[in-house]
This record gives C-alpha cells, sequence and structure tokens, in this order.
C-alpha cells in the first residue's frame, strides 16, 4: 500500500509517467425487437423488456493521473496475450519516447512479465519489460487504483442501464467516453498520503509488541 501511494506522491515525470490500468468483464445483450425512435415530444423507448444475450468482453482501462488522460479499449477475452498487446500498444504508441513507463496493476495472474513472452518474440518482449517499472497494489487493496476509479465512472456514465451487443457498439461507446472525459476533465488528485493511511488504516499494520 505504502508503495502505490509513494508513486502517486512523486512529481510529473514526461520521462516515466505513471500509468494505472485495471480491467473488468461486460455482458453484451442485444434488444429482441426494434426501439421507438427518439421524437420532439419523448426520448427513446424500449418496447420490450425482453433481451437476448450477446456474449461477454473485457474493458481495460489505461489513465495517467497526473496529466488527466485516460483510454478505454475492449475485447472478446482477458488472458495474457490480449493484456500484453494493450500494454505494447501504449508502449510503442502513446510512451514510445518515454524511456520507462511506472504501471500501477493488481496482481492478477496475467500482468506479468512473462505474458509478453507469450505475446512477442523474445527481442520485442524483452524491450517492452525493461521500459515497465511494475508497481503492483496489494491483495484487497484495489480502492487503491485509480484506473478503478475511471472504470466506475466510464460504466456509470455510459454503460449502466444500456444495452449493448456487440463488441464494436461497445468500443465506439467507451472511445466516445474517453475522448469526450479527456477533453473535458482535468487530472486526478489523489488525497491519500502515508501518514494518512498509517493513521486511518492503522488496523492493517502489524502490531510491535515491546
Amino acid at each position: 500500500m505504502e508503495e502505490v501511494l509513494e508513486t502517486y506522491a512523486q512529481p510529473y515525470d514526461a520521462q516515466q509517467p505513471v500509468v494505472c490500468m485495471d480491467e473488468q468483464p461486460v455482458q453484451l445483450v442485444r434488444e429482441t425487437r426494434q426501439p421507438l425512435a427518439a421524437t420532439a415530444e419523448h426520448p427513446q423507448r424500449v418496447a420490450d423488456y425482453e433481451y437476448e444475450r450477446a456474449g461477454t468482453a473485457a474493458l481495460f482501462m489505461f489513465c495517467e493521473p497526473l496529466s488527466g488522460w485516460r483510454e478505454a479499449t475492449a475485447r472478446q477475452r482477458r488472458t495474457k496475450l490480449d493484456w500484453a498487446l494493450e500494454v505494447a500498444h501504449l508502449l510503442e504508441g502513446r510512451y514510445a519516447r518515454c524511456a520507462k513507463i511506472t504501471l500501477v496493476c493488481d496482481n492478477l495472474n496475467t500482468h506479468t512479465k512473462g505474458a509478453f513472452y507469450e505475446a512477442f518474440e523474445p527481442a520485442r518482449a524483452r524491450q517492452l519489460v525493461r521500459r515497465i517499472e511494475f508497481c503492483y497494489t496489494p491483495k484487497h487493496g484495489s480502492w487503491l487504483n485509480i484506473a478503478e476509479c475511471e472504470l466506475s465512472a466510464m460504466t456509470r456514465q455510459s454503460l449502466a442501464g444500456r444495452r449493448i451487443g456487440s463488441l464494436a457498439a461497445l468500443r465506439a461507446e467507451i472511445a466516445a467516453w474517453s475522448v469526450d472525459t479527456n477533453t473535458r476533465q482535468r487530472g486526478v488528485e489523489w488525497q491519500m498520503k502515508i501518514a494518512d493511511a498509517r493513521c486511518k488504516l492503522k488496523s492493517v499494520y502489524p502490531k510491535i509488541i515491546i
């Protein structure tokens, strides 16, 4: 926990930005009947409560708290290969000129250096791994991951109460949310410091008996 809090307390470094990532599954559902189109008097109306399951997908959220940037993507699955491809896309795209990134993520068994060797040739995998400094959140401490907060916000603002029946439609929705949020929102100001944790969460610290 303190390692994560210490990471958040560091000033912005353009050559080694702090990037948080999280993921979650989502159920795809499609309408069984065509909704009634919106009119001047009424918004779009769903004609039937019935729906058809259309499989599942995995949401990936990446955010850079100090710059106010976030990006949401979606894949059919969330395997080691999928995770490695998503991270590589960032390292070779947005962060191509950065020496390294500090990646804050949980201890899921797909979030490993070995995942890159399952996705790429050893030389390329090593180049990618050398540019990542991992910072893992503790078990039962996912609330420390800012990307989890971003996922929650996106779910409420863009997906909750809606029926999205295909991976393509899901990708379009979350891409629109990412662009709109990046345009309107500033960086994240993380309030909890190590001193606060030692006071407010003292129950999680070992008790030293002298």
